[in-house]
């Protein structure tokens, strides 16, 4: 045989791979320049044009706060939102996302006076319209630079026609609504304990609460009785105890609360500890199981049972205040209430209305006033005995002291023990605001609720709303159901200054609301042309009009909360301007139950008599990499700016789609790598793609008929993962789906059916059946992944789709390709698990064969295969050279063998990437050193190496494609 001819002689005649997609993705650098790109093709007026008769899809945008550059939080829903809206309109809606934002409240005021203090001006010296816009220009700048980051992220809005709260159109939204609850008679004035700050000097709704653990005060206060209605004078010369975790609501005492089923026990006291603060024959009463918890607090070492009684005897009973003689010298009824428990304490609750939502309302229905004794700023008034202008988080030690001394007074005078009988801390869970992360208390103050219940049944109506809602995942419907169930009557009042006003008139005379249509038509019209500072501009008469003296009427100043506000926003946007309502789905984070969920609910619901929304998906937290709650002070907290910044916005992307966003998800560094990692191998997947596809025309396409069964394999696994994503976007369940989407690129296409067809797309000839075949398998690989990979790897796509077909033809602008039918064929699913389980078997043997030194590669082997002879009939058409990537290869048939790969003779049983296991109980398959020369061109070691003698160095095949090709040149 002749010297064979060099490789290098050959190259041009192997079709290899080429491609303008470039192996690095260097995002950082290429995503800004497709934004900018996508600006002037004028992509988004496309997309809209697109639309234009299409079914609607409408995804309402959770509007977030503008204060402050987007965390991580934010770009997990800013993501999972556009990833949902771009799979919706490459299904072939028409989606309108509308971005929003809230831009009034607390947390921007607070930012303006911290400047403020810093430049020591007093807030209250600045004109109240000054101040306003001062937060407005805040809320604006924040605005804009959000919108930016979020574009960044390649999120696709209509940015132009965004809306924000403090838009001069939604602030007259804000308030038409407010009129509607009032027109309707749901919105009302009244005095309750709500969650309030003295930092921050407002009323707080439970969205705006945290819990943290704080230690408190725990006291146990003996209140006297002077009022007897046991027949045996049970109660006479004995002290009701009570247990606070609160010392400084002592004063606001007005009540003690007994649960009506609890046995209840007299005892006296027979020895205490040197430090205890009662003394022998002191008579107690409390609740017989707590009996010895409470001696222990109370430092008693003796004691003994004189009687017990059943709670309803306590009925009309009647205490003196500790502090009796001080200023507090009124009754202290007790009064029955079904939530008083033997958990803890005594069994006998201290009730003080103006504190806490049980004591008011008990004490309401018992005709008990209400007193109103701590300021906004959580100062004891002037007014309160002994304690005035003490704060009430510095009232522990006086209030305490006073007890003290109340307990010394009645020891001399030979009294029943009245004051302080324990005092003790706890270390438990309490609210603070999130905002100022100062404790909170409850405080009775005059504030604007909508109610809950009674005429107009807001909570019947908003509960079965919910029946009709979807709920991702499927639990969250139980967490806001009973959110909605439970909560209280809704406060919306605020007493701050930048936000809507509760533009809302109160007759002096009689203290009612006045509820005029006309007025509030003239409100809502002067709001949406100036804004809704001309509250505080304009006279009260330009909105009362002729015939009403404004001396006579109050106008209100408070505040509306800022979650009517953000719960007002379906007002803004849907319905109107050809958009539909209600929205098909609010997407936000776990903490919206109690939030922008449940104020939406409710306000659409009171206005509207329906729910804003048709499903709700709820994502979780981000955490760091151990599970951590981010904080700069850990130093663990991770920035979607460093993120692009570093790695780009599509490993970001896959972050999420990639994580189970229905529970907390974690990030950090090690992840991001992770993520990079599994980027890389979708790039390569698309790589390899379009450079195995150059030069690929419509003709080349082969019939679905004329395929081989590989590549009718290959297909019906498309339609499996065309099925998972048809699914995610009916259900809006995307947990896993791309991580399907990279299990197929990274197992079934790159470490198995390209490997398997390298050699044919490479060394076939053009017209090679089996080749146009692969190529045409190819193209629909290429379609349908950069088509799937679109709403999630933006940029990547893009550059994957116009790399292929030219810069004007974006992958945005396409729609998932419709599959047909004919390609599911489970048949051919089970068919090739069981192949690839003894391709597995084989490549393993092989690849010892490799370490051992007897092959360099696998072309070099020749593989004898052992087979049953059912193994044998069932696989007689396969190509096992082609299959296993060898050069040469023989069947041996062991007759009468059971079957040595398919497990149990028949069944394979299922892998976890797919695949089937095997037996291999009969042999294993061997490898040896194949025969004869390796091919020039296809690198085959076949003994047909060197039989041509135009071609010596060429194998057949190759031969026979270089001359149907013209040659060599230079040959």
């Amino acid at each position: 045989m002749s010297e064979p001819k060099s490789q290098d002689l050959y190259r041009e005649t192997v079709f290899l791979p080429k491609t303008s997609f470039p192996m690095r993705g260097s995002l950082p650098k290429r995503e800004p320049e497709i934004l900018e790109d996508w600006a002037r093709s004028g992509l988004d007026g496309r997309l809209r044009a697109q639309a234009e008769g299409r079914p609607p899809f409408m995804l309402h945008d959770g509007p977030p706060y503008a204060n402050g550059n987007p965390h991580i939080g934010h770009a997990l829903n800013k993501i999972l939102k556009d990833v949902i809206n771009r799979a919706h309109r490459m299904a072939g809606f028409a989606v309108h996302y509308v971005p929003g934002w809230d831009c009034h409240g607390l947390p921007i005021e607070w930012k303006i006076e911290e400047e403020y203090r810093k430049a020591g001006k007093n807030k209250d010296s600045v004109p109240i319209l000054q101040f306003r816009a001062e937060c407005r220009a805040y809320a604006q700048k924040w605005l804009d630079v959000q919108a930016a980051e979020f574009r960044r992220l390649g999120v696709q809005a209509e940015w132009e026609r965004r809306y924000a709260t403090m838009d001069f159109a939604s602030e007259a939204t804000i308030v038409e609504e407010i009129g509607r609850f009032l027109l309707n008679g749901l919105l009302y004035r009244g005095l309750r304990p709500v969650m309030w700050s003295p930092v921050e000097k407002t009323a707080l709704a439970e969205a705006e609460i945290e819990y943290r653990d704080h230690e408190s005060t725990t006291i146990h206060v003996a209140f006297p009785f002077i009022h007897d209605p046991t027949p045996a004078r049970a109660l006479q010369d004995v002290s009701a105890v009570i247990w606070t975790t609160t010392p400084w609501t002592i004063p606001g005492n007005r009540a003690i609360a007994f649960g009506p089923g609890i046995t209840y026990a007299v005892l006296r006291v027979d020895g205490v500890t040197d430090s205890a603060a009662l003394e022998p024959g002191a008579r107690l009463l409390v609740a017989e199981d707590l009996i010895a918890r409470f001696c222990a607090a109370a430092g008693i070492t003796e004691h003994h049972v004189l009687y017990t009684l059943p709670g309803e005897a306590l009925t009309d009973a009647l205490c003196a205040h500790p502090l009796r003689g001080e200023g507090y010298d009124f009754e202290v009824p007790l009064l029955a209430a079904d939530f008083v428990t033997t958990d803890a304490g005594t069994g006998l609750v201290h009730m003080s209305p103006a504190h806490g939502e049980e004591d008011f309302a008990v004490s309401v229905a018992n005709g008990i006033e209400i007193p109103e004794l701590v300021l906004d700023d959580g100062r004891y008034a002037a007014w309160v005995p002994l304690f005035a202008d003490i704060h009430v988080f510095k009232a522990a030690d006086p209030v305490c002291t006073a007890l003290s001394a109340a307990m010394v007074r009645a020891s001399e005078a030979g009294a029943a023990p009245a004051g302080l009988v324990a005092r003790s801390t706890i270390l438990h869970s309490y609210p603070h605001s999130w905002r100022s992360r100062a404790p909170v208390i409850y405080r009775a103050t005059p504030q604007w609720f909508i109610r809950m219940d009674g005429e107009g049944h807001l909570r019947g109506r908003a509960l079965r709303a919910l029946e009709d809602v979807t709920f991702v995942p499927a639990q969250a419907r139980n967490r806001l159901t009973a959110m909605v169930a439970d909560r209280p009557d809704w406060c919306i009042s605020r007493q701050r200054a930048w936000g809507v006003p509760i533009a809302v008139f109160v007759e002096k005379r009689t203290g009612e609301v006045l509820r005029d249509p006309a007025v509030m038509q003239r409100i809502v019209d002067a709001f949406r042309a100036e804004g809704a500072d001309v509250w505080y501009s304009a006279p009260a008469a330009r909105f009362l009009g002729e015939g009403r003296d404004p001396e006579e009427y109050e106008q209100v100043f408070d505040i509306v909360d800022v979650w009517f506000e953000s719960g007002s926003s379906h007002r803004f946007v849907l319905g109107r301007d050809g958009l539909p309502f209600p929205a098909d789905l609010y997407l936000e984070g776990s903490d919206q139950h109690r939030g922008w969920f449940q104020s939406s609910l409710l306000e659409s619901v009171g206005t509207r008599g329906t729910a804003p929304y048709r499903a709700l998906v709820t994502n979780g937290f981000v955490l760091d990499e151990q599970g951590r709650k981010m904080s700069k002070s850990l130093g663990n907290v991770v920035a979607p700016q460093d993120v692009n910044d570093s790695l780009g916005a599509d490993i970001l992307r896959l972050w999420v789609m990639n994580s189970d966003t229905n529970e907390d998800l974690r990030i950090g560094n090690e992840i991001l790598k992770q993520q990079g990692e599994l980027y890389r191998r979708l790039r390569n997947t698309l790589r390899w793609l379009l450079g195995a596809l150059d030069g690929f025309a419509d003709a080349e396409r082969v019939p679905y008929e004329q395929m081989p069964e590989l590549e009718q394999w290959v297909l019906h696994r498309l339609t499996e993962l065309g099925g998972q994503i048809d699914r995610a976007v009916r259900t809006h369940e995307w947990v896993g789906v791309y991580a399907a989407v990279h299990g197929f690129c990274a197992t079934d296409l790159s470490a198995f059916y390209f490997d398997v067809r390298k050699d044919a797309i490479y060394c076939d000839g053009a017209d090679s059946p089996r080749r146009r075949a692969a190529r045409t398998v190819l193209d629909h690989l290429h379609r349908c992944l950069t088509t799937w990979l679109a709403p999630v790897l933006v940029f990547t796509a893009e550059e994957a789709w116009t790399a292929r077909f030219g810069n004007e033809n974006s992958v945005h602008l396409q729609a998932f390709p419709v599959l047909p039918e004919e390609w599911i064929r489970p048949d051919l699913a089970d068919r090739w698990a069981r192949l690839r389980a003894v391709r597995r078997m084989v490549t393993t043997e092989i690849e010892a064969a490799r370490r051992d030194g007897v092959i360099g590669s696998s072309l070099q082997a020749a593989l004898d295969l052992p087979l049953s002879e059912e193994e044998a009939a069932r696989f007689a058409d396969i190509d096992w050279c082609e299959l296993a990537i060898v050069s040469q290869t023989s069947v041996t048939v062991e007759p009468g063998a059971a079957s040595i790969y398919l497990a149990d003779g028949a069944e394979a049983g299922a892998t976890e990437d797919g695949g089937a296991t095997v037996k291999g109980a009969h042999g294993v398959p061997r490898v040896s050193v194949a025969s004869g020369h390796k091919c020039a061109r296809c690198w085959k070691v076949l003994d047909e190496v060197g039989t041509h003698e135009a071609h010596p160095a060429l194998c057949l095949r190759c031969v026979a494609v270089v001359e149907a090709a013209g040659g060599v040149q230079g040959a």
